[in-house]
């Protein structure tokens, strides 16, 4: 028997893409949650390494001209050693795995040791980012042709000495030698008026485009203070920019260049962090709140509730999180949606109205305010007496005092609980240190003190001059008051749009 059929291990070379998490290919995502292991480089953004399994082995094998966490002989044989043990490997490379990613080198590495093995490709940034620059790298009038070049050989910190004669040259890994590269363009006859553009993180909320001509572009590069990683695009093609910038446009994107703290639980960031992220903004997410699992014994309530759901004559869901645990428990009893046949429910905030109609049920009474003591409020004017409250272990008890003290019989059910987290507390300390922050949002009181408790009030006393806050709700607002985040802005409706469309307004009247 071949050592292939012996050896229960695989390793899937995965490009990552350019930069932009969402531009990872479908089936790399799928290779990514599945995988016992992931290797992964040093442009690997923290956004695409969130959807790896909890509990897969991390390795950063990333490269740096002069850094090598490994080099590429010591990763060959670590990706081999890993794969002999029976793991599953995700070997995410940026870019894609055959375009200047030295993965035919670890795919070779593979054959040679009869370790069975897959490709998945990646969009390269070689491409990619003069896309999201403005820059087409064909254009019938201006290129029918483009090559994607290294900026150093093997050997040299240098591009090799016989470019190709392409319309469109695009130069990776070129910033250092960008010298050399601009002399042997002019030592083979291109033009000093040549246009030339280098794109730094292409892709990404952080893009930065420096344009110039072959003859003033050092100079450019200089006055702008870009460094790696960047690559560089030679061409006519790169004239169209001007007319086709979008990704980076200011009339498009009210809030680029400004950098974001989000809050938010990551179960629910993800419509705020699109959202902020689709209007120009870098999103830094600091969660302040993880939801959890309760315990079997803790169901309890909820499960009686659901059994005789019908003594209810309203259910109220305060969250997404409450809508999407209420059905997993659901279908743990083997019930469905016929157990609220009999019920009126109540939706707190339109995310936890949509969540509900996903499912098919088309809440009777959606507040327009999401304090709890107007939602009951609310109810007690549509004559809700018997109402069962859907929401965390640990919730505000308001809803349910306002509810008794007008006369009804209110009951509360958990579903899940909350928790502090305190992943990227370091990086968000780091980040006020140095005043990159612009704006910290904060949904709900709890984000407020589990954000305080995470980064130390020292630190948010000492930056305090340098960033602004936002914050939904009048109750979110008192407890930023009380612990002196006096709010700049303040949502009144529960919804990611509200956040948004505040950041945007007063960016554009701090313009006028």
């Amino acid at each position: 028997m071949s050592n292939i059929m012996k050896n229960s291990g695989f390793i899937s070379l995965v490009g990552a893409g350019p930069g932009d998490p969402k531009l990872l290919t479908i089936r790399g995502r799928e290779v990514l949650q599945s995988a016992d292991v992931v290797f992964y480089d040093a442009l690997i953004g923290e956004e695409i390494l969130n959807w790896a399994r909890e509990d897969s082995e991390k390795i950063f094998v990333g490269k740096r001209a002069g850094a090598h966490a490994l080099t590429q002989d010591e990763i060959n044989a670590l990706l081999i050693e890993k794969a002999r043990q029976g793991k599953t490997i995700c070997r995410l490379k940026g870019g894609d795995p055959f375009v200047f990613g030295r993965g035919g080198e670890e795919a070779l590495a593979c054959v040679e040791n009869e370790i069975p093995f897959e490709i998945v490709p990646g969009i390269s940034s070689s491409i990619a980012a003069p896309a999201y620059a403005g820059i087409p790298v064909t254009h019938r009038d201006l290129a029918t042709s483009f090559a994607v070049v290294t900026g150093h050989t093997k050997t040299d910190d240098a591009p090799p000495e016989n470019l190709p004669k392409a319309d469109t040259l695009i130069f990776l890994m070129g910033v250092r030698a960008l010298p050399k590269i601009v002399a042997q363009l002019l030592a083979v006859g291109r033009e000093p008026s040549t246009p030339v553009a280098l794109v730094r993180w292409g892709t990404t909320t952080d893009q930065q485009v420096v344009v110039g001509t072959l003859e003033t572009i050092e100079a450019e590069v200089l006055r702008e203070g870009l460094k790696p990683p960047a690559l560089i695009v030679v061409g006519e093609v790169v004239n169209l920019r001007e007319k086709l910038l979008w990704f980076d446009n200011p009339k498009f994107k009210p809030l680029l260049g400004q950098t974001i703290v989000v809050t938010r639980a990551r179960e629910q960031a993800s419509s705020l962090v699109s959202q902020l992220e689709k209007l120009g903004a870098r999103v830094l997410q600091c969660p302040t709140i993880r939801i959890q699992e309760l315990e079997e014994a803790e169901y309890s309530t909820l499960d009686e509730s659901i059994q005789n759901s019908a003594s209810f004559d309203w259910v109220v869901f305060t969250s997404t999180n409450g809508v999407e645990k209420f059905w997993q428990r659901l279908k743990a009893l083997g019930k469905d949606t016929r157990v609220l046949g009999n019920n009126k429910i109540a939706a707190i905030g339109p995310a936890t109205e949509s969540a509900l109609q996903a499912r098919g049920i088309f809440p009777d009474f959606v507040p327009e305010s999401s304090i709890s003591e107007k939602v009951g409020e609310g109810l007690l004017q549509l004559e809700a007496r018997r109402v069962l409250i859907i929401r965390a272990l640990e919730g505000r008890e308001a809803l349910q005092k306002t509810l008794e003290t007008g006369g009804a019989q209110a009951k509360v059910a958990a579903c899940y609980r909350t928790v502090p987290d305190i992943s990227n507390a370091e990086i968000v300390r780091e980040k006020l240190a140095t005043g990159e922050i612009d704006w910290i949002t904060f949904t709900s009181s709890s984000t407020v003190t589990n954000f305080i408790e995470a980064i130390g009030v020292g630190v948010l006393q000492e930056s305090r001059d340098t960033f602004r806050v936002a914050c939904i709700g009048p109750i979110t607002e008192k407890t930023a008051r009380e612990n002196d985040l006096i709010p700049d802005a303040v949502a009144s409706s529960a919804s990611t749009e509200s956040v948004a469309e505040i950041l945007v307004d007063f960016s554009q009247r701090s313009e006028l």
